[in-house]
């Protein structure tokens, strides 16, 4: 069957990804996990070799590829490579896509060129203590205040939070609004009233630097308002789609890599006098596998492509996130089980990925939100 949709282009891109990634991550990689965050010269070297802003107009410094094809070949190269520690996806396809649509060409000019170099990394900040997948919930105000805003509160679970110098925050603006009432505005490293709390330590994805942000009557110029004031749920919103599909992207690559490592397990390990992947339990929840994840890898491409021609809709973009990434978690479980007690060991490559792959059904909105989306769209 022909599931893909890469071209030639893409491919030449995969391996320009795949050589970077084995030169510059992969040895060092166990070291970033000891230590939760990834050394900074990563990211400028993975800017001078034009893996970050790929999308951003070359004007910027950036690469002028729309195409979502080539941040989702990234994805998957780093999945491949198990490299789990740069946030390059919140860096390119989040925050270097808000900051190259909804902006001024003077804050194109001041932020876009370091994100397409890794001089500056991005984060976005939205979830908080008290709001996660509901952003209309989120406390964190901004009050306009002359040519500022002085913006109060905090953010939790920000990733690229500490190593980031450039940071989109949600914030309300006109609280009495709710939803309606929020702005984006960028905080940018060493602002006064800002600081970052402590590390914090995941179950996965450990090397990816995840921390807690403060805003204590944080002055921030009225220049760094992205877009128009209390505009930002729609910006949000709009933005939500191609965040997902980026998950999405992660969680059948995730699927798919660790189908072909068990499949080879499954056919060298013995017991009984036969391989293990030779018992028909085990050899038909393989095939079962085999058959859920070439239909996730299906309507992957198929949304890619919707998306590329702006046609992705809110709900096909939620059916996307919810059903690969469930898939990615019950495939790691899966194959866990068919290593044994050696999938259990902390240095066994599926037990990483059983710990990586569970936060897919959380972040980007849960399992639980996309299903309410999908059931709005129905009517219901």
């Amino acid at each position: 069957m022909q599931t893909t949709v890469y071209e030639a282009q893409h491919e030449d891109f995969r391996q320009l990804c795949r050589t970077f990634l084995a030169r510059e991550a992969v040895p060092y990689h166990d070291q970033w996990e000891r230590d939760g965050i990834v050394s900074r010269e990563l990211w400028r070297k993975a800017g001078a070799a034009g893996l970050l802003g790929v999308g951003v107009p070359t004007e910027y410094g950036g690469g002028g590829e729309a195409d979502f094809r080539y941040p989702a070949v990234l994805s998957e190269e780093l999945i491949r490579a198990r490299v789990t520690a740069p946030g390059f996806v919140a860096h390119n396809d989040v925050v270097a896509t808000y900051l190259s649509g909804r902006t001024t060409p003077e804050q194109r000019k001041r932020w876009l060129p370091g994100l397409c170099s890794g001089e500056l990394i991005a984060a976005i900040a939205m979830s908080e203590p008290d709001a996660g997948s509901n952003v209309a919930d989120i406390r964190t105000t901004a009050v306009r205040d002359g040519d500022f805003y002085v913006l109060n509160g905090q953010k939790t679970f920000i990733t690229n939070g500490e190593n980031a110098d450039v940071i989109v925050v949600a914030a309300k603006t006109a609280p009495q609004r709710g939803g309606q009432g929020i702005s984006l505005i960028v905080v940018e490293r060493d602002t006064p009233g800002f600081t970052r709390g402590r590390r914090m330590e995941k179950l996965g994805w450990t090397a990816s630097d995840t921390c807690e942000l403060f805003f204590d009557d944080c002055r921030v110029p009225a220049a760094n308002l992205i877009g128009k004031e209390n505009v930002g749920m729609a910006y949000l919103m709009a933005g939500l789609p191609r965040e997902r599909l980026s998950i999405a992207t992660v969680a059948v690559a995730a699927a798919e890599k660790m189908l072909a490592d068990t499949l080879e397990y499954a056919r060298g390990r013995q017991a009984f006098g036969q391989a293990i992947g030779s018992f028909q339990h085990n050899r038909f929840q393989l095939a079962t596998l085999d058959t859920e994840i070439t239909i996730a890898r299906v309507f992957l491409n198929h949304c890619v492509t919707e998306l590329n021609a702006g046609r992705l809709t809110v709900a096909d973009a939620a059916k996307a996130k919810w059903w690969t990434t469930e898939l990615q978690v019950e495939v790691a479980n899966r194959c866990l089980q068919l290593y044994g007690g050696y999938g259990y060991l902390k240095e066994s490559p599926i037990s990483r990925e059983w710990a990586n792959s569970r936060v897919q059904t959380i972040y980007g909105g849960t399992t639980e939100i996309m299903k309410e989306l999908i059931g709005r769209s129905l009517g219901l």
